[in-house]
């Protein structure tokens, strides 16, 4: 039901998505466009923390390898945020006791993850806990996520 209602609401084109294996810890999907069909995956990986995963993705290399800094530049990157976000909406669902956190390979596309964030924060809200990251010196901070504001990564948790 909640996997429903979150894509009825989330009204972006995305690509479809198969699962690396049973525990839904990857997921796999091609961009297509200009450049070719592209192969990407989305990861979740236990941080230090077991009830807080990571969310990265990225292009998925023949060897296995995962490179996140690369740019495609396939004329698709709305529909390729709007897929990993489905993919993280997925996660939380199979697994509603964790929380994801994550934060773009570099500053651009930190503040591009806040843009899309905002872009659909009363949407969001009404399934999710939001907080951003902030890191000053050696210390680390955690707020409620408020649009307009500068962060260093995210952190998303299902509501309960």
């Amino acid at each position: 039901m909640f996997l429903r209602k979150e894509r009825e609401r989330m009204q972006y084109e995305r690509y479809d998505f198969t699962y690396m294996a049973d525990d839904g810890l990857e997921y796999i999907f091609k961009s297509n466009g200009p450049n070719g069909e592209i192969d990407l995956i989305v990861q979740f990986t236990e941080t230090r923390n077991p009830k807080v995963f990571n969310l990265s993705f990225g292009n998925l290399l023949a060897n296995g390898d995962v490179d996140d800094m690369v740019k495609n530049k396939n004329q698709d990157r709305n529909k390729v945020l709007a897929t990993v976000a489905m993919a993280a909406i997925d996660f939380l669902s199979k697994y509603p006791e964790i929380a994801l956190t994550f934060s773009g390979s570099t500053k651009a596309r930190t503040r591009l993850y806040r843009m899309a964030i905002t872009a659909n924060l009363e949407s969001l809200r009404e399934d999710f806990d939001l907080r951003g990251l902030t890191n000053y010196r050696d210390y680390k901070f955690i707020k409620i996520f408020s649009a307009g504001v500068n962060y260093d990564g995210f952190l998303i948790q299902k509501k309960l």
